[in-house]
């Protein structure tokens, strides 16, 4: 994405740090990487996805069964820009996430790169894909590659996701160009989690990751800060997918390689807090496969007409990783 954003604005910005710590509590497949709501790069995929016919903001919301996809999945269908061209009107710079935040961007979004063609089915909601519940959050990726897999799925890859969030015009924000922070649960202040220990070598050990069902639940509920899929009536892309930034962030698979993607998955959308990305486009890379985290959860998306859906990422059907359920 080629970003041009005007002089930030720093008067008035809060002072406390956004110091996200990762108890890697559920097991990590690959050494740690820098945690944070927001840490990491923000370049990504430079080809793979598609948007074309746009389904509408009310297509999908209760959604059954039709030819290409099966009941609570919308069809995405057309194409994907591995490049756009977005010139920031008016943005800030919130410090303590090392994060540009665009206000408004300029109309219309302009793909300089290619167009690639796809299509596909993806969960209307966050996972578990329920109008009115809340999303699930605290998994890593391999269980949230297992939850799609129960259900003949799999974890979207980054530029599905993006492309379902863009919709056909390519747009920074689902509802357009002018972030609304409100429209889709964004800008909540920061809690700071609970810690309840340190191993020996001094990192914390995270309430909401504890061992204790009972400490995990509370904490959670304390940090909670989400609201129930499906409840944001402007939260919907022009493809009918809902909420898609803000809220719960998301886990993805990467189709991104070294250097700038090591691991299999990314993190996209960005959770309800205050300065971070919330918008479609931009990924964090890395947060390894065993990264989980009180506002992350995850979109389950399948291929289109009932064809068989391989659950495993497309870097593991690179290297042609054996699925393990």
């Amino acid at each position: 994405m080629v970003f041009h954003p005007s002089p930030p604005k720093t008067s008035g910005l809060p002072a406390f740090l956004l110091n996200l710590s990762l108890s890697c509590a559920l097991g990590c497949s690959r050494a740690l990487g820098p945690v944070g709501a927001d840490a990491g790069a923000d370049t990504g995929a430079g080809a793979d996805t598609g948007a074309d016919a746009g389904a509408g903001a009310d297509a999908g919301a209760d959604a059954g069964a039709t030819a290409a996809c099966p009941g609570g999945m919308v069809l995405v269908d057309g194409d994907y820009c591995t490049q756009l061209e977005l010139v920031c009107k008016d943005s800030w710079y919130a410090k303590w996430n090392d994060k540009t935040i665009c206000n408004e961007f300029e109309t219309p979004s302009k793909c300089v790169g290619s167009r690639i063609k796809k299509r596909f089915c993806i969960d209307t909601y966050e996972y578990p894909n329920k109008k009115g519940q809340r999303p699930r959050v605290g998994f890593n990726f391999v269980q949230a590659q297992r939850l799609c897999a129960a259900e003949g799925k799999r974890v979207c890859t980054e530029t599905e996701w993006t492309m379902a969030c863009e919709g056909p015009a390519y747009k920074p924000y689902p509802y357009g160009y002018v972030r609304a922070p409100k429209t889709c649960n964004g800008d909540r202040p920061y809690i700071e989690p609970a810690v309840v220990g340190h191993d020996s070598k001094g990192r914390p050990f995270l309430a909401f990751a504890s061992k204790d069902p009972a400490v995990a639940e509370a904490e959670t509920e304390r940090l909670w800060q989400g609201v129930e899929s499906g409840s944001q009536p402007e939260c919907v892309s022009d493809y009918g997918v809902w909420d898609m930034p803000g809220n719960a962030d998301e886990l993805a698979s990467s189709e991104t390689w070294e250097p700038v993607s090591r691991f299999d998955n990314v993190t996209t959308g960005g959770p309800w807090l205050y300065g971070v990305r919330n918008q479609c486009r931009p990924k964090i890379y890395t947060h390894n496969e065993g990264f989980a985290y009180y506002y992350l959860s995850t979109r389950c998306c399948a291929e289109p007409g009932g064809l068989p859906t391989d659950p495993r990422s497309p870097k593991q059907i690179k290297r042609r990783d054996k699925w393990r359920p």
